[in-house]
């Protein structure tokens, strides 16, 4: 197994370096691929401020590559829970920690925003401090 890092991610999506975009298409055809976190959570930063790419073309993206049969996750669960709350309108960071934070008794968080969008979303409460 090998672990990639973002820009292998984002060339493998993106198309947009085609040397590159082979070579990466040939590590997740030939290779059992793990992905962490933070490679997930920087890759849809660069996907939306780089490449303007929508929420909804990055959720698509990311469960086409989380679908293919040799990509394993970090997290799987948080990472399928952060992408169905960031398809119906939760920033995906704030998507993600949530998910991450599904075992302990509240999130606390000075961000307005977040409370009201989650406050009906997993087990975890949203609070503010």
């Amino acid at each position: 197994m090998i672990a990639v890092d973002t820009n292998v991610v984002v060339r493998l999506l993106t198309g947009d370096e085609e040397t590159q975009h082979r070579k990466a298409r040939a590590l997740f055809e030939k290779n059992a691929v793990f992905i962490t976190e933070t490679v997930i959570l920087e890759c849809e930063w660069v996907l939306r401020y780089a490449y303007d790419f929508t929420p909804t073309a990055i959720c698509d993206a990311f469960n086409r590559l989380f679908g293919l049969p040799h990509v394993h996750l970090e997290n799987p669960t948080a990472v399928k829970q952060a992408i169905q709350w960031h398809a119906s309108g939760l920033d995906f960071a704030d998507a993600l920690h949530l998910a991450r934070c599904q075992h302990v008794d509240r999130f606390v968080t000075f961000d307005a925003k977040l409370v009201r969008r989650a406050s009906r979303l997993g087990r975890c409460p949203v609070l503010r401090p």
